[in-house]
């Protein structure tokens, strides 16, 4: 009885290191899926350095993007840094690849995208620009927009964060508040701002962008009711 209670143990416990493998190796080739899924919707976190290495490297491995640096307009970043300048060079890139896809998809028949779309970034991918991708360039669409809008005010704020040392992230927040001034003289309506725009209006607006300007739309609003509920000043 007891060998035989022993040796049902031991098989119990062969299945369930079985059932257990089995589970770690179907959540691996998950994961593995999604990864899949993440590169081809251009969401992946590395990418390609710079035009000269889109190739992917050797053996086809990817390279880390290089960090951005707050520059000057017309500095070039130094030691392996990407600058400013570059950053909207490559914004320029995908709007050129917009209107090759929107070509391709006339000539096949097909409904071609207005925006920036994944369809996109798949595009630029397959030809070799993988060093472009959805995340990096959501992250500084209205750093791009500011720069557009207004390049004097773009270019000056540059120039005061160089000065400071502040960080890309530092001035990447800093870009808000311009364009948030910028639709105040639209009715705080910052779609009908990129949409007017020939060089944004193929860019969907940030959410953060959005959020910002409806609560100064709030904000005004209240101010300006808080103003109309004072009596009139007594003499």
């Amino acid at each position: 009885m007891r060998m035989m209670a022993s040796g049902k143990k031991q098989k119990n416990g062969s299945a369930g290191r079985k059932a257990k493998k089995a589970r770690r190796k179907k959540v691996n080739d998950l994961r593995l899926d999604m990864q899949g899924d993440e590169h081809e919707e251009g969401g992946g976190g590395r990418s390609e350095s710079t035009e000269s290495s889109a190739g992917g490297g050797v053996g086809g491995e990817r390279q880390r993007e290089h960090p951005f640096v707050v520059t000057e307009p017309g500095e070039v970043a130094r030691a392996k840094k990407n600058g400013l300048d570059y950053l909207f060079h490559l914004y320029e890139q995908c709007r050129l690849f917009l209107l090759q896809v929107q070509s391709m998809a006339k000539l096949h028949g097909q409904k071609s995208p207005t925006k920036v779309t994944n369809q996109v970034f798949r595009y630029a991918s397959k030809v070799g620009a993988s060093y472009i991708n959805k995340p990096k360039m959501r992250h500084y669409v209205h750093c791009y927009a500011l720069h557009c809008l207004d390049e004097d005010a773009s270019d000056a704020l540059r120039r005061a964060y160089k000065a400071r040392g502040e960080n890309v992230g530092a001035w990447r927040q800093a870009c808000y508040a311009p364009l948030v001034d910028i639709a105040a003289r639209h009715g705080f309506d910052i779609d009908a701002v990129f949409a007017a725009h020939p060089r944004l209006a193929i860019w969907y607006v940030p959410t953060r962008l959005r959020q910002l300007c409806h609560q100064a739309r709030s904000a005004h609003d209240a101010a300006a009711a808080h103003a109309g509920a004072m009596p009139p000043p007594m003499f």
